[in-house]
């Protein structure tokens, strides 16, 4: 197995470095402000505010990896008092050993989210757990190409590895079923801007925006199903 080890990126908050890819799970340039603004920001209460703020979304992440937008969903949750059920994919789950040494909790600032992080990465794969009453997770240990759902999502996170090191997990094969994952006006959110990728999500059918990026990053990506 290629070896992973924790970084410390330039908000203070840790990310993870894949020695096989040669690739930070995160931006280097801070990993907790890139998921608050491409996830949450751009992700999360963009669709929640732009539906009329319902009580109840459903989520589908490409990418579990470290959990910490799993963690700043649950956040979302619970301070909106918004019902998430957050559906989320990883075919290779990290070691607790890894998990544990993780400093999401401190650098969010909010020691209750304690028990909740480590309740996202404990509970048992391939099954719906309530882990209060405002946040549900069902982790699934598979690929995107994989993935059979009958279940439509809300909100769609991508947080894949960058297209110069996992290509094929950004093909316009794979970001038709990402649109197909997607109830009509789901919000499709992505770290990445790159051109063939906002072309691609044109070509299934989104509505493609280019926002301006987390702090470091110029720009990002966001897809509406109309």
């Amino acid at each position: 197995m290629d070896k992973i080890k924790i970084i410390t990126t330039e908000d203070g908050s840790h990310s993870l470095y894949h020695e096989g890819l040669k690739e930070t799970y995160h931006s280097f340039h801070g990993a907790l402000q890139e998921s608050v603004h491409v996830f949450i920001e751009k992700g999360l209460r963009f669709w929640r505010t732009k539906s009329g703020l319902p009580k109840e979304v459903n989520i589908f992440e490409v990418g579990f990896g470290t959990g910490l937008n799993a963690l700043l969903a649950a956040q979302f949750a619970i301070e909106n008092e918004v019902k998430i059920d957050f559906t989320t994919i990883e075919p290779y789950p990290l070691d607790m050993e890894i998990i544990n040494q993780l400093n999401y909790v401190s650098s969010i600032g909010e020691d209750n989210l304690k028990i909740v992080f480590e309740e996202l990465h404990k509970c048992e794969w391939g099954k719906k757990v309530e882990i209060n009453p405002y946040f549900a997770i069902n982790k699934i240990k598979t690929k995107l190409e994989d993935v059979e759902s009958e279940e439509r999502f809300d909100v769609l996170f991508f947080d894949a590895f960058a297209p110069s090191k996992q290509a094929e997990l950004w093909t316009a094969e794979l970001m038709q079923k990402c649109f197909n994952l997607l109830k009509d006006g789901g919000v499709f959110t992505t770290y990445s801007a790159k051109g063939q990728l906002k072309r691609d999500l044109k070509s299934v059918g989104f509505e493609v925006e280019t926002l301006p990026g987390p702090p470091g990053k110029k720009e990002m990506v966001r897809g509406i199903v109309n």
